[in-house]
């Protein structure tokens, strides 16, 4: 079997910025749409240089990078801080930033100002944010002050109490049915695209032609317009679970941990710093440098 020929976009001059617009012109073309996370400037860097259309700080950040249990504590000011982060290190991909717990719910007026922050302080070009019907006023509200919005429905992790832990949603009919009339209620309040994560493969595919804005699946099968992963997941970098819809692309983890190791012998061994990896000083200053000692 031969290995495929993997090819990365480095003509970033060629690269025109992805906005809201390219999106819903390559759902009309029946172009895959691809969206990652990214939460730092390195990572940010890599991703958009690869070629990515949509770039997300997720909220996934608390646990994969802050070391949380669940995405419930991270903070505005968390996401804000990862978010300039990204902006320094991608300049192609579309940035969307994922409101974090609590900052949208309390009320309309609250969800507009941070929203905002996002694109005024994270250097974000849309938002995220979670839920079906019961998000429309803030939706509305948000997408009226000239923010673009990604919805994101059936797994929503910012409920994870609520629903009682991490499972997949929508498989019967009753709750197919809901997360259909929450999908086309999100299109009429003005989403751009939503995300489905974690519901039957079929019923994806089936919102995904009903909708006139793309759907990003994660966990949802290949009928949606886009898939997303959490990169740290995808890369083998997070080592306490792994989503059963996740593919691992690498195993970066394990391969740090070889690194450090090795890294560890060599220091204790004095293989490292060998003399190519040491500044060195002429003979004759150094002669000067121990005379100067001796007067």
């Amino acid at each position: 079997m031969s290995t495929p020929t993997i090819t990365f976009n480095t003509s970033q001059t060629a690269r025109k910025k992805v906005t809201t617009l390219t999106l819903r012109q390559k759902k009309e073309r029946g172009e895959p749409i691809s969206m990652l996370t990214a939460y730092d400037y390195p990572s940010a860097l890599a991703v958009d240089q690869a070629g990515v259309d949509v770039i997300l700080v997720g909220d996934s950040l608390a646990m994969v990078v802050l070391g949380y249990e669940n995405t419930l504590s991270v903070t505005m000011e968390d996401m804000l801080h990862h978010s300039r982060a990204v902006a320094r290190g991608a300049k192609f991909a579309l940035l969307v930033g994922d409101m974090p717990f609590m900052s949208y719910q309390v009320s309309v007026e609250e969800a507009v100002r941070n929203a905002g922050r996002f694109l005024q302080q994270g250097n974000m070009d849309a938002v995220k944010l979670e839920g079906g019907a019961e998000r429309v006023p803030a939706i509305r509200a948000i997408v009226s002050a000239g923010i673009p919005v990604m919805g994101h429905l059936g797994l929503t992790p910012q409920s994870v109490n609520q629903l009682g832990g991490f499972k997949p949603q929508a498989k019967n009919a009753a709750a197919a049915r809901k997360l259909l009339e929450d999908a086309l209620a999100l299109e009429e309040a003005g989403c751009f695209a939503i995300v489905l994560e974690s519901v039957p493969a079929r019923l994806a595919e089936y919102v995904s032609k009903r909708l006139r804005i793309p759907t990003i699946g994660i966990g949802a099968g290949a009928g949606c317009d886009g898939q997303v992963l959490v990169t740290h997941d995808m890369l083998g970098l997070f080592d306490r679970f792994t989503p059963k819809f996740v593919k691992k692309y690498a195993n970066l983890h394990t391969d740090m941990q070889r690194a450090i190791g090795a890294y560890i012998d060599d220091v204790e061994t004095r293989r490292f710093p060998a003399p190519e990896h040491t500044v060195s000083m002429p003979e004759a200053e150094w002669d000067e440098f121990l005379r100067g000692l001796q007067d």
